[in-house]
């Protein structure tokens, strides 16, 4: 099966080896994202909801260039570094899916990737 990257400056550049996105099929595969501002390229910080908001603004940057939306999201992986914030995830979570709402994990972890406190991929189907 033949695979496409999918890349926008809509979203923050891959900072290691990795695609924004790949599509397989009618599959496409979103890579986390952070709360990266895409033109700076430097974290969003100080307000955790516009760091949650700035991950699915990302990801759904990603999914447009894919010719999709976060409507076709099938499944998310939540990563945070304080795990007291997913009751806030949920609220922003609300405001950018409609039910039926993905397949979803929500994990804690020790750290993420320029010190972020939240990351997000995604798998989408259209």
């Amino acid at each position: 099966m033949a695979k496409q990257a999918i890349q926008t400056k809509d979203a923050p550049a891959a900072i290691g080896t990795y695609s924004q996105a790949i599509r397989a099929g009618n599959t496409i595969y979103l890579s986390g994202q952070i709360p990266l501002d895409p033109k700076s390229m430097q974290l969003v910080t100080g307000d955790t909801r516009a760091e949650i908001e700035r991950v699915f603004d990302n990801l759904a940057a990603v999914a447009a260039a894919a010719g999709a939306s976060l409507d076709n999201a099938v499944r998310i992986t939540v990563y945070l570094t304080d795990l007291k914030n997913f009751a806030l995830v949920n609220e922003v979570m609300a405001e950018y899916f409609k039910e039926p709402y993905p397949a979803r994990a929500a994990i804690g972890v020790a750290a993420l990737p320029r010190g972020a406190a939240v990351e997000v991929d995604a798998v989408l189907v259209v």
